[in-house]
């Protein structure tokens, strides 16, 4: 399918991401408004060449049908993804980290840089990594007195900010895809020093973990954690459901995911024919997706080596669990096939992208506002579904039309960093988002109180990022960006800080 002859629909053209935009919005789901999106582009193709509902339905799934085809290495690469994810819970190596940390752990201070460690050092997926820090984590920072509203903090801001600016993880993936071709990971790769929230909400935390300060309602939520005894937390012995092995190594986590690594890049210069003479940068962008995928097939193989024969699952359980971990990414393989088929209609059958670009062409000074504009509707449309990935799902492939034209084009990676940024800040405020929610069941804090304490951070963190990306479209270099970025957040927490000082003094 897809050999039929794009047509020119006008200002009809903008009609499918706006209505998938405006369903988002009232329904707050996001399935239902992408497949309406993909049904009203085909309508228009449909009805503007003659033809019927019945072949609009048809060509409906015939595009779906063609973008599956057409990114199958990326669904497999999240199938495995999600497997690996659960054997390695299954096997207790994150249990083993937590029990090898209590001895290590003497302060409040390394108990929260060691959380914060923890969650950077689980990169591969934002599920797994909000679940397991909280469940390791929970014992060391309960003995410490350290609230748990600040655990649920540390666990939802360095989940979703390094899964978007880790290149080996399941969010990588998918914003690949969402760009388009196999050039997807390489714009990507040139997104991440435009990821200001990603960037600045991981040095937040870190000044958070070392000066021990705190403002608004978590000042009042670690105050309180001084006084209050939390009741001692019985080891789990499942993990959402996923029964845990007590005789884990820490080496258990340590070893899937340096494979995962290793052989992610192995395997992408393998596909992209550097072993048959293809210089390494060029080999690493032109097959990523399939190398990704034998990286995460050999994280899976190498986890099976070494936890069957020790016993910590047997081979049914291992089974299991590679069955359960395809379940767990389901959810997000259908966000992807049915953006990939909105992007697909707007594209390649009404024109979106040649309308929206003939329209850009002639903005003039206000196309250097253009990551602002779409960090701040980034991050409300997010804020309004409760999930990043269905935002930069809609947003992107309107932000690519934008960016087709000669005057925008040196605009596309500021603005495709600023949508992730955004996407990632809405989801943290959210109260309806997964991530947040499961941030609040990790860290067994009541799920309204970390809400309310984590919004005062994000938002500070995030309105400088707004500034930043006013920036970033008048200099349109990253690292200028980022580094009056950073200086304005220590200057601004500096400034916050003198505040509280003289108001207790």
């Amino acid at each position: 399918m897809m050999e039929l002859e794009m047509i020119q629909a006008g200002w009809l053209s903008i009609l499918p991401p706006l209505i998938a935009i405006v369903l988002a919005l009232i329904t707050k789901e996001v399935y239902s408004s992408l497949l309406a999106g993909v049904l009203s582009g085909m309508l228009i193709y449909c009805f503007s060449t003659g033809q019927t509902f019945l072949q609009a339905i048809t060509y409906v799934l015939d595009m779906m049908a063609y973008k599956i085809g057409d990114n199958g290495y990326m669904i497999l690469f999240l199938a495995l993804l999600g497997s690996v994810v659960v054997v390695v819970t299954m096997a207790g190596g994150s249990r083993a980290y937590g029990k090898w940390a209590t001895g290590k752990l003497k302060t409040k201070r390394s108990a929260k840089l060691a959380t914060a460690v923890l969650g950077v050092l689980i990169f591969i997926d934002d599920y797994f990594n909000c679940l397991t820090v909280g469940t390791v984590m929970r014992p060391i920072t309960d003995k410490h007195k350290i609230a748990r509203e600040k655990l649920a903090y540390l666990i939802d801001s360095t989940a979703a900010p390094i899964c978007i600016i880790a290149p080996i993880s399941s969010w990588a993936v998918a914003v690949a895809s969402e760009v388009g071709g196999e050039g997807g990971l390489n714009a990507f790769m040139q997104t991440i020093p435009y990821n200001l929230y990603a960037l600045l909400t991981l040095s937040m935390v870190l000044f958070i973990c070392l000066t021990d300060f705190d403002f608004g309602p978590m000042k009042k939520a670690v105050e309180a954690a001084e006084n209050q005894e939390y009741d001692e937390v019985e080891e789990e012995k499942e993990l959402d459901g996923i029964k845990i092995s007590e005789k884990g190594k820490v080496f258990d986590l340590l070893i899937p995911m340096i494979v995962l690594i290793v052989c992610s890049i192995l395997g992408m210069a393998y596909t992209g024919g550097f072993f048959s003479g293809v210089d390494f940068v060029t080999a690493i962008g032109e097959a990523p997706t399939a190398g990704l995928t034998l990286g995460a097939f050999a994280a899976l193989i190498s986890a099976l080596v070494i936890y069957i024969p020790r016993k910590l699952v047997t081979f049914r359980e291992f089974m299991s669990g590679v069955a359960t971990g395809v379940k767990f990414m389901v959810s997000a393989i259908m966000i992807l096939v049915l953006a990939w088929s909105l992007s697909g209609v707007c594209r390649d059958m009404i024109g979106t992208g040649e309308f929206v670009s003939g329209l850009v062409a002639n903005a003039g000074g206000i196309l250097a506002l253009l990551p602002a504009i779409v960090f701040a509707v980034a991050a409300f449309l997010s804020f309004s579904m409760g999930t990043a990935w269905g935002t930069f799902g809609i947003l992107i492939p309107i932000v690519t039309m934008i960016c087709d034209s000669e005057a925008g084009a040196l605009l596309l990676i500021p603005a495709l960093g600023a949508t992730l940024a955004g996407s990632v800040y809405g989801d943290h405020c959210s109260p309806i988002s997964d991530t947040t929610i499961l941030s609040s069941a990790g860290a067994k804090c009541e799920h309204i109180r970390h809400v309310e304490t984590q919004i005062p951070y994000a938002t500070f963190v995030a309105s400088i990022c707004f500034i930043g990306y006013i920036i970033a479209g008048l200099v349109k270099n990253p690292w200028i960006t980022l580094i009056i970025s950073e200086v304005l957040l220590f200057a601004g927490l500096f400034l916050v800080k003198k505040f509280y000082d003289k108001k207790q003094a």
